[in-house]
């Protein structure tokens, strides 16, 4: 066990790194069908098993010609539809009528779009010479059999699973999903559709958190509000690490007199870290109970979003098997002025400028209190401020992190 009090404050990059070091993927396969796949994650590389396209096929409507030279006039002798191929070779000077996507013939080497050929009778007259191999797919120009198509650790996306079909693919293997356990802590709370009595605000926190939650590859377990009672919270901590892979609590982190959440895990389960050198999310906790991750937001709603961003998410990805995904990070000038002072990293919520549909510029959305979540209803963007940084004048080049 560590006691984090006296602790300096630990920078965002150093305790994500913390995270996944301590994070141990939990990789248990299962067998799906590709339609009920979308949004898992792969537990297998994806090799093909065929060609794509599976043979030369023609790229339009037009006519396949077997090429005689400085020749404008072709014979027609049959036509080759997508799923009806013509059977037979055909030799310089010959053509065909075929439509787009159907198996180009023996003998033909280019495909001439019908607005470039007229019909006359049982031949075509073209108003140029045709150059070869023009409108022709060829075999395996897409995939080539034996490539490998998706990785393991890969999200399943609805285009992969099209691609997945394409290869004639029915079913894969994808990790299970793991199990993670929420509640929200505070006497204050009430949901949404109740009447507030005095000192009392609604739950926003749980039912963000389960829409951030909402994936194939996390199955929630919701336990809801819990009091601010030390028994009451060690109880829902021992529940959720007897049956989930991991446990993300809102409230109870910080030092107030009912904030519980950190003397229950210093009881039962271990903390690796508490405090943090980000803005807004100072009181983030990382731990263990028994075999179950804790991860542990603060009770503010725009703190809450951004450390489960920053962080949760990333670790609990991890844990479900899946490849790391590449942030979108732009540098870009910003229209006003940012105050700030040194010592955390600041994510600031913002919204792109743009003139003529071209992102040009970036401005602060509203209020930054971590209070205040319109402030990331409005954002697209968070305005990332280094630990060091202190206030940034108007004009000057910000780096930006695009919501996905």
């Amino acid at each position: 066990m560590i006691h984090c009090d006296s602790q300096p404050l630990l920078p965002l990059e150093d305790a994500l790194t913390q995270m996944l070091t301590l994070t141990k993927p939990i990789k248990r396969n299962l067998t799906k069908t590709i339609s009920e796949s979308q949004g898992c994650i792969l537990a297998e590389d994806i090799v093909s098993p065929i060609n794509v396209p599976p043979y030369d096929n023609s790229a339009m409507d037009g006519y396949a010609i077997a090429i005689k030279p400085d020749t404008l006039k072709y014979k027609v002798v049959g036509k080759a539809l997508a799923g009806q191929p013509y059977q037979h070779k055909i030799v310089p000077g010959e053509c065909i009528r075929i439509m787009t996507g159907a198996v180009i013939p023996e003998g033909a080497n280019t495909v001439v779009m019908q607005e470039n050929a007229k019909r006359l009778e049982q031949h075509i007259e073209l108003s140029e010479i045709a150059p070869a191999n023009q409108n022709i797919r060829l075999m395996g120009d897409d995939i080539q059999q034996g490539h490998k198509v998706l990785a393991k650790g890969q999200l399943l996306r609805a285009v992969d699973i099209g691609l997945l079909a394409s290869l004639g693919i029915a079913q894969v293997s994808v990790f299970e999903p793991i199990k993670v356990g929420v509640f929200t802590t505070g006497d204050e709370l009430k949901q949404p559709g109740e009447l507030l009595s005095a000192g009392q605000i609604y739950d926003s926190n749980r039912p963000m958190l389960k829409a951030l939650l909402n994936h194939a590859y996390i199955q929630v377990v919701d336990l809801g509000v819990i009091a601010d009672d030390f028994s009451a919270i060690e109880q829902a901590f021992i529940t959720l690490s007897n049956r989930c892979d991991a446990i993300v609590s809102c409230g109870g982190v910080s030092v107030g007199d009912a904030d519980y959440t950190k003397q229950v895990i210093d009881k039962i389960g271990e903390i690796n870290f508490w405090k943090l050198a980000i803005k807004p999310g100072k009181p983030f906790a990382f731990g263990k109970i028994n075999q179950a991750l804790f991860l542990g937001l603060p009770g503010n709603p725009v703190s809450s979003y951004v450390t489960f961003e920053q962080l949760v998410k990333p670790a609990l990805s991890h844990l479900a098997g899946q490849q790391p995904e590449p942030k979108v990070r732009l540098s870009l000038p910003v229209s006003g002025t940012l105050r700030k002072r040194p010592g955390r990293k600041d994510f600031q919520r913002a919204r792109l400028i743009r003139k003529n549909n071209i992102v040009v510029a970036v401005e602060p959305a509203g209020k930054q209190s971590s209070g205040v979540l319109s402030s990331v209803a409005y954002a697209d963007c968070y305005i990332v401020l280094e630990a060091e940084q202190g206030h940034v004048g108007d004009g000057e080049h910000v780096n930006v992190e695009l919501f996905k």
